[in-house]
């Protein structure tokens, strides 16, 4: 075993010589919130889109949490589209979760950000959590795309927090 003293990137920029200056996505900006809340239907089928909210493509998000009642065999993946402006294609539906359920009641909330997005990929903006090779500017919808059916009405609600520079 060995003793290790290593540092986040932030502060590997801050100690470098010459000094890094980091970007605001990795230490600073501003924190924002989203809400979103969507009554299902009995009969709601696959394939059928929620879109939470819109993100600056140049954000992070910090996290996605979901509440649900009990919404019988439905499950969802939660992933990015283009706005309505830019002709609402996918654009990767699944970055976020795959296949989370909500058939069971969730009423404290649960974390779902790194269902399907790997921890290693903190530090990522939206624009790169959606596999693009570069910022196209402008925003892009999270959305939940259902992967089961709704065999039972109810509410399905997300709390979004996420940081722009």
């Amino acid at each position: 075993m060995a003793v290790v003293d290593r540092k986040s990137t932030a502060l590997t920029n801050r100690d470098a010589s010459p000094r890094v200056n980091n970007p605001p996505h990795l230490q600073g900006g501003t924190r924002l919130q989203a809400r979103a809340t969507f009554e299902l239907a009995n009969g709601d089928s696959i394939a059928s889109i929620f879109r939470i909210a819109q993100l600056p493509t140049n954000a992070i998000v910090n996290r996605i949490k979901l509440f649900c009642d009990a919404i019988t065999s439905a499950a969802g993946d939660v992933g990015l589209y283009k706005t309505t402006d830019n002709g609402s294609a996918v654009v990767s539906v699944a970055c976020y979760a795959t296949a989370v359920s909500i058939a069971s009641a969730v009423t404290v909330g649960t974390e779902i950000m790194f269902e399907a997005k790997d921890i290693a990929n903190i530090e990522k903006r939206v624009w790169e959590d959606a596999g693009l090779t570069s910022d196209p500017g402008g925003f892009l919808d999270l959305a939940m795309t259902l992967t089961a059916a709704a065999a039972a009405a109810g509410t399905l609600s997300f709390l979004v927090d996420y940081t722009v520079p």
